[in-house]
């Protein structure tokens, strides 16, 4: 069993945790309809010595936490949204609270904190791209800080390669693409715009030539296209996943190595392409 292995005298408490994680993405750079922080804190306390990250939080990723012997989840995605009104076996998000509450798990959900913070997801995703500038669509109090990104280009770049940068950075075999009104795939472009999850509503406040997001509603697409910009799309979670690989290295490290930090192998989009 590792030294790092569940234990009442090993690994750290989850205040400890919690500040590292509001750190790195203060609470307070949530939009303010999300629902983020700790979720679940069990009644009996332990300490943390293992955490899984996941995008999204189902059935068969809290049970992979529980044969992982993790004491903590951070789910980007935040589970409990709108309010239970009870803990039973009846649904599948009741499940998940009562297994982590029977197994004492902690769990924290980030989100729109991730979003919109430096080096967070929205910058992960815009690394795809060659850019000489990146801010904010949306900014924060932080002009740093904001829902998605703007990005700039001072040298020649197309559309094919956006879409094969795009599902490198992803590790995706297929997008979905929409070209934009007299533009081909070979047609260069000096700006993006690019907003991690559904990012229709962000994306309608930017001036750039080439859309990135998981997914946006039919009419924004066209609407899009029409006015000649293209759109690259993902699938939703796809367009945000990849971070936790980077992150898990970071809180690891930031947790100076008392806490194992791992990514789950179960959580996916629940939509492919076939």
């Amino acid at each position: 069993m590792s030294k790092m292995s569940s234990g009442e005298n090993s690994g750290i408490k989850l205040s400890d945790v919690i500040l590292a994680l509001e750190k790195f993405a203060p609470k307070r750079l949530s939009e303010h309809w999300d629902n983020t922080g700790l979720l679940v804190e069990p009644y009996t306390p332990r300490n943390v010595t293992k955490i899984l990250l996941t995008n999204d939080l189902t059935e068969d990723v809290a049970l992979e936490a529980k044969d992982k012997r993790c004491e903590m989840i951070i789910s980007y995605h935040p589970p409990i949204f709108s309010p239970l009104k009870s803990v039973i076996q009846s649904a599948w998000k009741e499940r998940v609270v009562s297994l982590l509450l029977e197994t004492r798990i902690y769990l924290y959900s980030p989100h729109t904190s991730w979003d919109s913070v430096k080096g967070g997801v929205n910058d992960w995703l815009a690394s795809a791209f060659p850019f000489n500038s990146s801010v904010p669509i949306i900014p924060g109090d932080d002009p740093e800080t904001g829902a998605g990104r703007l990005l700039t280009f001072n040298t020649d770049f197309n559309i094919s390669q956006a879409v094969t940068n795009v599902k490198r950075l992803t590790g995706l075999h297929h997008v979905r693409l929409a070209i934009g009104t007299n533009k081909t795939i070979t047609s260069n472009v000096r700006s993006v715009a690019l907003c991690a999850g559904s990012g229709g509503s962000v994306l309608k406040k930017a001036n750039a030539e080439l859309f990135l997001t998981g997914e946006m509603l039919h009419h924004d697409i066209l609407d899009a296209t029409q006015r000649g910009i293209s759109v690259i799309l993902t699938n939703h979670s796809d367009s945000e996943r990849g971070f936790l690989r980077g992150f898990s290295s970071h809180l690891q490290s930031q947790l100076e190595n008392q806490v194992d930090v791992i990514v789950s192998e179960y959580d996916k989009d629940p939509l492919s392409t076939v």
